[in-house]
């Protein structure tokens, strides 16, 4: 391929066009069409929990598949990288029941992201066990999906933590972010001290210095707990925190060892699980 312009000439190799992979229509399995904010949120939301580690390669992208929840079903998106996890439910929408579950690659959410931006109301969806497309007018996004078995996200979102802690989802993100000013790369844990009324957070990296803020809150510690310690990666804490949407966050624990479960207020369409750090 030649191209000129003024005084510049290029000449560019190309590639035999029968190498340009074929995306028949009828490749695909479902064909299904979502509202454009139904998508934006799904994907928004979850993206975030994405891994970035190669050798798991099938934690890097979005999972998107029907599931159960309350006795019907739903569209739902999980990402996870093992440290951190967001599931995020969506009504399922006509001719999408049955759809095989895909693993959206990270580069292909990323890219959809663009899409999502459009002033268009709703997107064609269309699935296959080997690649996914979404289209718009003018514009179709088309991939192959991850290759491999997401694995069993269900396993690691607790169901018996009793411990209840409501605090305003806006001002606990604020707090999390000064306090997180003074962490370092090898002291990002911050230290949440739970009391009935009060929390506390608090970093002490030996590097930079300490911070702590406290801030007023619901908790209810539960059996035989009147108090509770945890800690947390702050920059877990800080991306869950960014999707919340709701005036309160609420926080299920149950020790300071296992998996806390947090939700936007009373939504349970949108549930993250973070993994503790030792204090």
């Amino acid at each position: 391929m030649s191209v000129n312009a003024g005084r510049s000439n290029f000449s560019l190799a190309t590639l035999p066009r029968e190498d340009f992979p074929a995306m028949a229509a009828s490749d695909y399995d479902k064909n299904f069409s979502a509202p454009t904010a139904v998508l934006r949120r799904l994907f928004d939301k979850s993206k975030f929990a994405m891994s970035t580690e190669e050798a798991r390669y099938y934690l890097n992208g979005v999972y998107m598949h029907v599931a159960g929840s309350g006795g019907s079903q739903v569209l739902r998106c999980v990402a996870t990288d093992g440290h951190q996890l967001a599931q995020i439910d969506a009504e399922l929408p006509d001719g999408a029941d049955g759809m095989p579950g895909v693993i959206v690659p990270r580069k292909a959410v990323n890219e959809l992201r663009m899409l999502l931006d459009s002033d268009v109301q709703e997107i064609a969806v269309s699935v296959s066990e080997s690649k996914v497309r979404f289209a718009a007018p003018g514009i179709t996004l088309t991939s192959k999906v991850v290759e491999g078995t997401f694995p069993d996200y269900t396993r690691v979102i607790p169901a018996e933590n009793d411990k209840r802690l409501e605090v305003d989802a806006k001002e606990f993100a604020k707090a999390v972010d000064r306090v997180a000013t003074v962490s370092s790369e090898t002291s990002r844990v911050v230290k949440l001290s739970l009391s009935e009324d009060r929390l506390q957070l608090s970093v002490n990296a030996p590097e930079t210095g300490t911070a702590d803020e406290e801030l007023e809150v619901a908790f209810l510690p539960g059996k035989d707990t009147p108090a509770l310690v945890l800690g947390f990666n702050a920059r877990y804490l800080q991306e869950i925190a960014g999707q919340m949407d709701r005036e309160n966050a609420v926080f299920l624990f149950n020790t300071s060892s296992e998996p806390a479960l947090i939700r936007e207020g009373d939504d349970d369409t949108a549930i993250y699980v973070v993994m503790p750090m030792r204090v």
